[in-house]
C-alpha cells in the first residue's frame, strides 16, 4: 500500500514544544494532514514512555495504534473526508555533545525502535549516561558512535538515522559542530547507517552533489514541535504496513517500497543561507567568503548555513542526479498559501476556518496539495487558490532565503497577481 510517514517529531515534553503534542492530537492531526505512520517522538522520557505504554497497543508488526478509548474525542474533530488509518512508530531524538578529534561535536540523532522492550532497554542504558527526565530530547555526553552501539545492543532492529544532517549547530555535517564524512563520526560502525535526514534547509538535489552520500537513502521528516507543522516534510512508502518492511525498503534502497520524500522548498528553511539575524544580514556563500565570514554590519562571525556547507563538501556540479535517486516533491503548507491569499497570519481565525472548510470538502491537506485536480478546486473553492496550488506544483514560486534561525519567506503570487485574484475571495 502507498502511505505517508513522518518519523521525526516531538512530544509536549520537549523544550519549546506545544502542549498540544500529545497522542490524541497526533492521532487527530495525522488524519487531517494525510499521514498514515507517525513517530511518537521522545520515547526516552520516562513520563512519555509511560504514556506510550498506557495509550498505545500493538498493531501491524513493529507499529502501534491508539487505544479505542483515546480515539473517541479526537475522532469528533476529524471530518469524514479525512478519516483514515493512523499508526505510531516508536521514535526519539537524542542530542550528543562530546569531544572527538580535538573538536567539540554536537550531533542530533533519530532512534527508531520496533517495540517497547527494545525502547525500554535503550532507555535503561542511556539513563546511566545522563538525565532522561530533563527534556524529551535529552542531551547526553556520549560519543555518537557509542549511542549507535547502545541502540544496537538494545535491539538489532533499532535504527539510528543522523538528524537534519546539515543544520549548523547540531548535526553530523553542521558547520559549527560536525564532521566532513560519516566515517569520521561513526568509524567502524558506519555500515550500520543506511539513511540520512536532509532537514528543512536542504533537499535531495543539494545532497546529490556529494558522491559520499550515494550509498544512503535520503529521508525527510517534519521535526514538528506543534501539530500544525506535521508533514511539512515526510516520506512516501509503497510497502506492507510494517516497521520491518519500512526499514527493509530503506536499507535495501528498494525503489518499489520507498518512493521518495515530500520536501520544504529548502530556501524556506531557517538555515539555508549564511547570515547574522541580529543585524538582519543574509549572505550567499560567495558573499560570506568575500567578507571573510564576518557580518558586514557589526563585524561578528556569521552563522554558516546549509548551502555553504553543501558547496564546501560537494564534489559534483549543481544539477547532477544520481543514477538511483529517489523522487521528491516540494510543497508549501496549505495554511501558508491561505495566509498569502487572505493577507493575514497563518494562525488567524480566517485562515483556520478556510483550512478546515477545505479539508471538510476535499480531504486531507496532503491530498489537496498533491493530488486534488485543480479543476475541482476551481469549482469548489476559488480560482486564486487553484492557481496557487498549480503554481506550487509547477515550482513557480519565489522564496527569500532563510538564515541564522530565520525562516525564509515564500511568495506564490506577485502583488499584481494577488490583487487581480482578490475579487474571487468573496466566493470562498
Amino acid at each position: 500500500m502507498n502511505f505517508v510517514a513522518d518519523l521525526h517529531i516531538h512530544s509536549y515534553l520537549s523544550r519549546a514544544t506545544s502542549k498540544q503534542m500529545n497522542l490524541e492530537n497526533l492521532y487527530k492531526w495525522a488524519q487531517l494532514k494525510g499521514i498514515t505512520v507517525i513517530g511518537t517522538g521522545d520515547f526516552t522520557h520516562p513520563k512519555w514512555y509511560a504514556e506510550l505504554q498506557d495509550k498505545l497497543e500493538p498493531a501491524e508488526p513493529g507499529l502501534f495504534r491508539l487505544k479505542e478509548e483515546f480515539c473517541v474525542e479526537a475522532d469528533r474533530e476529524v471530518p469524514d473526508s479525512c478519516r483514515s488509518t493512523v499508526r505510531f512508530v516508536l521514535s526519539a531524538e537524542i542530542s550528543t555533545i562530546y569531544r572527538k578529534n580535538d573538536g567539540t561535536r554536537k550531533i542530533h540523532s533519530i532512534i527508531l525502535a520496533p517495540d517497547l522492550p527494545a525502547a525500554g532497554k535503550l532507555n535503561a542504558a542511556l539513563q546511566e549516561v545522563g538525565n532522561l527526565k530533563a527534556d524529551g530530547r535529552p542531551i547526553l555526553g556520549l560519543d555518537c558512535k557509542l549511542l549507535l552501539q547502545k541502540a544496537l545492543d538494545a535491539s538489532p532492529d533499532n535504527v539510528l538515522i543522523p538528524a537534519h544532517i546539515w543544520t549548523p549547530h547540531f548535526s553530523v555535517f553542521g558547520a559549527a559542530s560536525g564532521f566532513d564524512s560519516l566515517e569520521d563520526c561513526f568509524d567502524e560502525l558506519t555500515p550500520q547507517i543506511f539513511a540520512l535526514e536532509t532537514g528543512l534547509s536542504s533537499d535531495p538535489p543539494m545532497n546529490w552533489t556529494l558522491s559520499q552520500l550515494d550509498d544512503y537513502v535520503l529521508v525527510s521528516n517534519s521535526d514538528a514541535h506543534s501539530p500544525s507543522k506535521l508533514a511539512r516534510e515526510a516520506n512516501l512508502f509503497s510497502c506492507e504496513l510494517s516497521y520491518y518492511e519500512m526499514m527493509r525498503a530503506l536499507r535495501e534502497k528498494d525503489q518499489q517500497g520507498f518512493l521518495g520524500t515530500l520536501e520544504f522548498f529548502p530556501e524556506e528553511g531557517k538555515y539555508h543561507y549564511d547570515g547574522h539575524r541580529a543585524c538582519k544580514v543574509c549572505l550567499t556563500p560567495e558573499e560570506t567568503r568575500a567578507h571573510e565570514g564576518r557580518c558586514p554590519q557589526c563585524g561578528r562571525s556569521v552563522t554558516i548555513g546549509v548551502m555553504h556547507r553543501v558547496s564546501a563538501l560537494a564534489d559534483r556540479q549543481k544539477g547532477f542526479r544520481t543514477k538511483h535517486a529517489f523522487g521528491f516533491e516540494s510543497l508549501i503548507p496549505l495554511v501558508e498559501i491561505l495566509s498569502e491569499i487572505h493577507g493575514v497570519g497563518v494562525g488567524s481565525k480566517k485562515v483556520t476556518n478556510a483550512y478546515m472548510q477545505l479539508l471538510e470538502r476535499f480531504g486531507s491537506e496532503l491530498f489537496i496539495l498533491r493530488s486534488l485536480p485543480v479543476k475541482e478546486l476551481e469549482q469548489g473553492a476559488t480560482l486564486l487558490l487553484a492557481q496557487a496550488i498549480q503554481k506550487v506544483r509547477d515550482r513557480q514560486i519565489s522564496v527569500s532565503p532563510g538564515y541564522d534561525g530565520e525562516y525564509g519567506r515564500v511568495q506564490v503570487f506577485e502583488p499584481e497577481e494577488r490583487q487581480a485574484g482578490n475579487v474571487q475571495l468573496s466566493l470562498f
